[in-house]
């Protein structure tokens, strides 16, 4: 069974207890020489005022991503500031100085991995670079983490391959998230992650492109550059989704189309079966249909 952290228990030599809080899991301090990879140790932890850590190796390769605080990073002679929204990483023969700013205490998420496709990985993830890099909707990157010490509390072959599935996804959502270098790069990105969230808020109410546009007091046309650009799809085809992603929800519980049409701010049930079956692939009669008990 993997081991959750103990306090009566020494931790491993290179966990710093420089922490005032921790949520950690151990799942294997001896990695196979020749696998694939392996996530060795993960978790969370919040750093004292004083927190510095200064090394010039480490056993393994490292994913690390701020949350909370404020501190400095120094990757192989490169000083970085970190924040939240700051992921890095470090391995073997990287040197690294962590320091935590004392007003603004850091809280950091961790995971240390072994394996033959780890510098790979880092590599298609834009960190192998031992750089450090801004990401957008941290949350999500959040969410990979905890799922991962969720899972490491099971010792069982599906359990594994959980792990397995969102540790590959981890890296992924950092692909996905990471803010492109620059200055005007980073204040685009920030103005579409603001447009982002107001469109995930109030997705049932906004009908167009011009409405997030009006309330965002940006114009439409840059609205659906700046989507294209950071989130790979149209404005309008984001915002419809989450409309009918909710409509799925509305539907499963019984509400008719036309009511569910209605209550979404389309015209008629024709224009809004349009629009399901366009998302989803199949008319929105689909799923009712598929509710009714076989005779």
């Amino acid at each position: 069974m993997p081991r959750l952290q103990a306090h009566q228990q020494p931790e491993p030599f290179f966990v710093s207890d420089q922490v005032t809080e921790a949520r950690r899991y151990y799942l294997n301090l001896n990695p196979r020489p020749k696998a694939a990879f392996e996530v060795v140790c993960g978790g969370v932890e919040r750093m004292k005022p004083d927190y510095l850590v200064r090394r010039h190796d480490f056993p393994f390769y490292a994913v690390e991503l701020v949350v909370e605080g404020e501190g400095s990073l120094v990757l192989n002679g490169r000083r970085f500031r970190l924040e939240p929204g700051v992921v890095f990483a470090y391995g073997p023969g990287v040197a690294h100085t962590i320091r935590n700013s004392p007003s603004k205490s850091m809280r950091k998420y961790y995971i240390d991995f072994a394996g033959l496709h780890s510098l790979r990985m880092l590599e298609e993830a834009g960190l192998a670079q031992w750089t450090a890099l801004r990401v957008g909707s941290i949350h999500e990157l959040v969410s990979v983490f905890d799922s991962l010490a969720d899972e490491a509390r099971y010792d069982t072959p599906l359990a594994r391959k959980l792990r397995e599935t969102l540790f590959r996804l981890l890296f992924l959502k950092i692909q996905q998230h990471a803010i492109p270098a620059g200055r005007s790069l980073s204040r685009a990105f920030a103005t579409y992650a603001r447009l982002k969230t107001h469109v995930e808020e109030h997705a049932l109410r906004l009908r167009t492109v011009d409405d997030i546009a009006s309330e965002c007091h940006v114009t439409a046309m840059y609205i659906s550059r700046l989507f294209r650009r950071f989130g790979g799809t149209g404005a309008y085809q984001f915002l419809l989704r989450l409309k009918m992603n909710h409509a799925a929800q509305l539907l499963d519980t019984g509400l008719l189309v036309k009511e569910t049409a209605a209550r979404l701010g389309f015209a008629d049930a024709f224009q809004f079966s349009r629009a399901f079956k366009r998302i989803h692939g199949v008319p929105p009669n689909h799923l009712l249909s598929s509710r009714r008990p076989v005779a």
